[in-house]
């Protein structure tokens, strides 16, 4: 079996010794490049969105992101992992992940295909006029962007698995930087109509894959038949509690831009609120760069057997995630809205609002790293259960007042935290009884990257 120099893992405890000398793995750096360059693109996505689209036209194009970045990361970014696992075990023993892959794109193309009957049967019912204010097009860019996604999917895992993680930043850096020059392009010529914006939404994942394919080799070993036991014994959970962290992430704005009625001043509303949104999820991006930096570091630790290191890296990695999400409660109540106002000409919100929205998001980021090591220790239901509490929280508390904004900000923020609380409760009684070393719990955490 040939094996490329980048995809080589330590094996030897001289290896293992010689990579916990390094403050961080190779390719860290890479994926947190590409990552930054990701959200600073999604950023100028918005702020040109924003500026060239009407109110109505505004909302409808942000009702896509919602529905993309819900279904896509939920669907695929579970096999995704799937994949990077069940690659990365197989070289430790010396074995090809094709039939790995060729399993999980199997159920990713079923998935995927599930889906689009799903939106197409849906378009002429409710979607098209309620959802996308009468934009078709929008309708078809979101079956593209399943396709797109599916795809892009598929290519992070194989390379993750394999260890190529220049590769893997490089298509998050690459997409980014498609997307905001497509949508460039699109408003030099004056296209003012959220169907090519849309176009620039979900069309640059294939180029991006494209791109960073490009050199790649022995991506696809061949090696021994894969059952579908393989990639997870409980993936239906994983797909779960994927789509429903997702779905709690863009909950507010969801609830806002669909609540309202059709007038235009509730447009000019709902527009201000999905910008406040974008604005109160800089927390979440923060807490990447320092999860990309932070955590793999703990990975080398496990791998040279420092405890004590482990239990002082994990203290460290949840002050920072509250120090996060107070800071983030802080800058939406001082700075936040003027940086808002200065960015987006469809700016409604106010201290408190922004305030109030950052501080769900620190309990989303808390959540969402606190169900990751409850993974882990294969607590798979545990976490499907904690989301579908958060999502039922939030549900209930939406209808309680009449300032539909108001509403939707304390139920994002008491149920993020609620289900945070559940999360770490649950984890900490798991790890009490579970086999699973603090390291595991650290890799799995390390991979995990929120969709803007």
């Amino acid at each position: 079996m040939t094996k490329s120099p980048e995809s080589d893992a330590p094996t030897s405890t001289t290896d293992v010794a010689d990579a916990s000398k390094s403050p961080v793995p190779e390719g860290t750096f890479a994926i947190g490049a590409g990552l930054i360059v990701a959200a600073i693109t999604a950023y100028g996505f918005q702020i040109l969105a924003d500026r060239n689209l009407s109110e109505a036209g505004y909302k409808s194009l942000n009702n896509l992101w919602f529905l993309v970045f819900i279904v896509a990361p939920g669907f695929f970014q579970p096999l995704e992992q799937e994949i990077a696992r069940a690659i990365a075990h197989r070289r430790a023993v010396g074995v090809g992940g094709a039939p790995v892959v060729r399993k999980a794109a199997r159920l990713g193309a079923v998935l995927g295909l599930a889906v689009s009957i799903i939106a197409i049967i849906a378009g002429p019912l409710w979607l098209v006029d309620d959802y996308f204010d009468g934009e078709v097009a929008l309708l078809g860019c979101l079956l593209i962007a399943v396709a797109t996604y599916y795809v892009a999917h598929m290519t992070r895992g194989t390379l993750s698995g394999n260890k190529r993680f220049g590769a893997y930043g490089l298509m998050h850096g690459s997409e980014g930087t498609l997307r905001i020059l497509f949508v460039i392009a699109v408003v030099a010529v004056g296209l003012d109509t959220p169907g090519w914006f849309a176009l620039a939404l979900v069309a640059p994942p294939a180029f991006a894959v494209l791109i960073s394919l490009r050199g790649q080799k022995d991506l696809l070993l061949p090696g021994p038949d894969a059952p579908y036991s393989e990639l997870s014994s409980a993936l239906t959970l994983l797909l779960v509690s994927t789509a429903l962290a997702q779905v709690m992430s863009y909950a507010p704005a969801l609830a806002v831009t669909n609540m309202l009625s059709d007038t235009s001043n509730d447009h000019r509303v709902a527009a201000g609120f999905v910008t406040g949104m974008f604005i109160a999820r800089i927390p979440i991006l923060l807490f990447q760069a320092v999860q990309a930096a932070l955590l793999p570091k703990l990975s080398t630790y496990a791998a040279a057997g420092k405890h004590d290191d482990f239990r002082l890296g994990l203290k460290k990695l949840l002050f920072v995630v509250i120090g996060v999400a107070v800071l983030g409660v802080i800058g939406g109540a001082t700075v936040g809205p003027t940086a808002g106002r200065m960015l987006f000409s469809k700016w409604t919100l106010g201290n408190r609002d922004l305030a109030m929205l950052a501080g769900g998001a620190g309990g989303f980021i808390l959540a969402l790293t606190l169900a990751q090591g409850l993974i882990a220790l294969r607590g798979y239901k545990h976490v499907a259960i904690s989301w579908v509490v958060g999502i039922l929280v939030f549900l209930a508390l939406m209808p309680i007042g009449d300032d539909v904004v108001l509403r939707a900000e304390v139920a994002f923020v008491v149920s993020c935290w609620v289900t945070a609380s559940l999360v770490g409760t649950l984890l900490l009684m798991r790890m009490r009884v579970a086999s699973a070393t603090i390291g595991e719990l650290v890799e799995i955490i390390a991979h995990e990257h929120l969709e803007i």
